[in-house]
C-alpha cells in the first residue's frame, strides 16, 4: 500500500513525487525538480522521514531541488552512473545551456548508484529499475506494483525529446516498446511532465510510439 502526491515544481513544470507507505512515516521523493518549496513544506507538515531521493535523469529540471531535499531530510541519492557527474557539471545537466530559465545549476555526488534491473527495497516497497535510455543515457523508470515512475522517457500520448546531448531516438523507442510496452496495460504511468497515463492506454493510443504487432 503506497500513497502518491504530486508536486508540479520550477519553471518547467516538472512533477516531483512523494510516496508514502502505509503508516505515512516513511517517504521517498522521485525527481525533486526546482524550487522544491511546496515539496519541503509538506514533508514537514506531515512529518514524515524521507529515506531517499531518486533520480529518473539527471536535467537540471528535474535535479535541481536535490542539494535543499537532500539537507533538510538527510537522505541519500540515488541515480544512475552513467549520469552521476551530470549533478555536479552544468553543462551536462543542462542549466548552463538554459540561461533564460535558470542560473547553472550543480550538487555534490549521488551516494548510490542505479542499474538495470536492480531492486531497491525502500519504506518496505519493492522499487524495481529498468534502464531506458533515449531521452538521456542514464534515464531510467521505477516500478513498483502496478506504478511506474517514468521520468522524460514516457509522456501521455507523447515521448521525451532526443535532440539534447546524449539523446538517441531509436534508444528512446527501444527503450519503450521493449521494456515498458513489455508491462501489464494496466501499469500506470506517472511521467516527469504533464498528467497520468497507462501503459495499454500509451499501446493504443500514443502517435510517436504505437504497439508493434
Amino acid at each position: 500500500m503506497m500513497n502518491i502526491e504530486t508536486f508540479v515544481l520550477g519553471p518547467l513544470q516538472t512533477n516531483a513525487y512523494l510516496i508514502t507507505e502505509e503508516s505515512g512515516k516513511h517517504a521517498i521523493v522521485i525527481d525533486p525538480g526546482m524550487n522544491p518549496k511546496k515539496l519541503l513544506e509538506r514533508i514537514r507538515e506531515r512529518g514524515v522521514q524521507v529515506e531517499a531521493i531518486l533520480l529518473t535523469h539527471a536535467h537540471f529540471d528535474h535535479m535541481g531541488g536535490v542539494e535543499e531535499v537532500r539537507k533538510a531530510c538527510g537522505c541519500p541519492v540515488y541515480i544512475h552512473d552513467l549520469e552521476a557527474d551530470w549533478l555536479t557539471d552544468p553543462r551536462k545537466n543542462g542549466s548552463m545551456r538554459w540561461s533564460d530559465v535558470t542560473e547553472p545549476l550543480s550538487t555534490g555526488p549521488a551516494e548510490y548508484a542505479l542499474d538495470e534491473g536492480q531492486v531497491l527495497k525502500l519504506i518496505g516497497l519493492e522499487f524495481r529499475v529498468s534502464h531506458t535510455p533515449g531521452h538521456s543515457p542514464g534515464s531510467v523508470s521505477f516500478l513498483c506494483g502496478t506504478h511506474l515512475f517514468s521520468g522524460d522517457v514516457l509522456f501521455r500520448q507523447s515521448v521525451g525529446r532526443t535532440d539534447l546531448p546524449g539523446g538517441s531516438e531509436r534508444d528512446l523507442f527501444d527503450s519503450i516498446r521493449g521494456k515498458l510496452y513489455k508491462m501489464d496495460p494496466q501499469v500506470r504511468v506517472y511521467p516527469g511532465h504533464g498528467p497520468q497515463t497507462t501503459i495499454g492506454y500509451e499501446m493504443i493510443n500514443n502517435p510517436y510510439v504505437a504497439q508493434q504487432s
